[in-house]
């Protein structure tokens, strides 16, 4: 290894510490004592006169007694040092151990440097719950990428199945290849709105690149009237209370989560339900509710409803719009603007979502 460890340099640092004191002491000890003088009495062990004075000690003796002092403090101080120095750095060998190895892959590592509580501890338990988070980002990024693999595949296997057949049918006449290139456009185009779906995403997981004042009632209203159609044709009616609710974030954004709220609610309705919006402005806090019918969701299913791909009902995947990413935008959009959300399932059936943003 070259140059010094910094276990070499601490060591250094606490040597000459401890030497610097060392001269300080003796300089402070032995230089009264260079002056000292000591009585002398007379031969009579009997006769307590005093009959002259001499120096207590010459600067021979001071001198050879400091040399001998500094001589045994120099290994002394050195072995302290180091001693001491490996001793405040234990925690940091475990640190970097730990930090190795998991780095190396194995994620359920943890530092668990336990008493006593110090910087240094602290600093471990601080690194203990970024490890924990890293695991559990690393976690999700493998499910979205292995569920995102599975979405794009069935599609693709739809459109190539599609095709053979239509290609190896001696008799298809042009009506039969029309219907084949209409059902593999139909894919196409599902495969185009989930790579969207994730875009939009990853947009709003990135967090916000630019900041302007919106009012949620006209974003609402806008994204209300483009979907309106679409849910008559279902059934579905759109119920709307959009009152003045500024606040500070990304335009796009904000209309991606109120889109996918809305599309959320009109896809998982019942035919003949109805999709509520209300926005509302209180204590400089602009607030968005969306509600709509639909089946009876737990209430324990409701945080699994905000990650990616995840759906209430999988067996009936087929007759459900979407691909489980339309609550995970909401959830990275509203993180994003440090906005809280809540959902609170109805009674009924349906689900009732509210997203409140910050005063701005």
């Amino acid at each position: 290894m070259t140059g010094r460890t910094l276990r070499t340099r601490l060591a250094l640092s606490y040597a000459a510490a401890i030497f610097a004191a060392g001269i300080a002491v003796l300089a402070v000890v032995t230089l009264p004592l260079a002056g000292l003088q000591s009585t002398v009495s007379a031969d009579d062990p009997g006769t307590p006169a005093i009959t002259g004075t001499r120096t207590g000690l010459g600067p021979a003796e001071l001198l050879t007694g400091s040399a001998a002092a500094l001589t045994v403090l120099v290994p002394l101080s050195l072995a302290g040092g180091w001693f001491v120095a490996g001793r405040f750095l234990r925690p940091l060998r475990v640190i970097t151990a730990t930090a190795t190895a998991i780095s190396a892959g194995d994620l359920h590592r943890r530092l668990d440097l336990g008493e006593p509580t110090d910087e240094l501890t602290e600093l471990g338990a601080v690194l203990d719950g970024l490890f924990t988070r890293l695991e559990a980002s690393f976690d999700a990024q493998r499910h979205f990428v292995a569920n995102a693999s599975h979405e794009l595949r069935t599609p693709l296997a739809g459109q190539r199945t599609l095709l053979e057949v239509a290609l190896a049918d001696p008799h298809a006449d042009t009506a039969l290849l029309r219907t084949a290139c209409r059902q593999a456009l139909a894919l196409g185009e599902h495969q185009e709105t989930l790579i969207r779906a994730m875009l939009d995403l990853a947009t709003g997981e990135r967090g916000i690149a630019r900041s302007r004042p919106v009012d949620l009632a006209d974003v609402a209203g806008r994204v209300l009237a483009a979907r309106r159609d679409a849910a008559g044709e279902k059934g579905i009616e759109f119920t709307e209370e959009l009152a003045p609710a500024v606040t500070a974030g990304d335009p796009g954004l904000i209309e991606s989560l109120i889109a996918n709220l809305v599309d959320n609610a009109v896809g998982h309705n019942d035919p003949g339900g109805r999709v509520e919006v209300v926005t509302a402005g209180s204590g400089g806090r602009a607030i968005l509710t969306v509600t709509n019918g639909g089946p009876v969701i737990p209430a324990g299913e409701i945080p699994r409803l905000f990650q990616p791909f995840q759906r209430l009902a999988p067996e009936r995947r087929g007759h459900r719009d979407g691909h489980g990413l339309g609550l995970a935008i909401v959830s990275a959009v509203a993180r994003a603007h440090h906005a809280d959300l809540s959902a609170t399932p109805m009674p009924g059936g349906g689900l009732a979502v509210t997203v409140r943003w910050p005063a701005p």
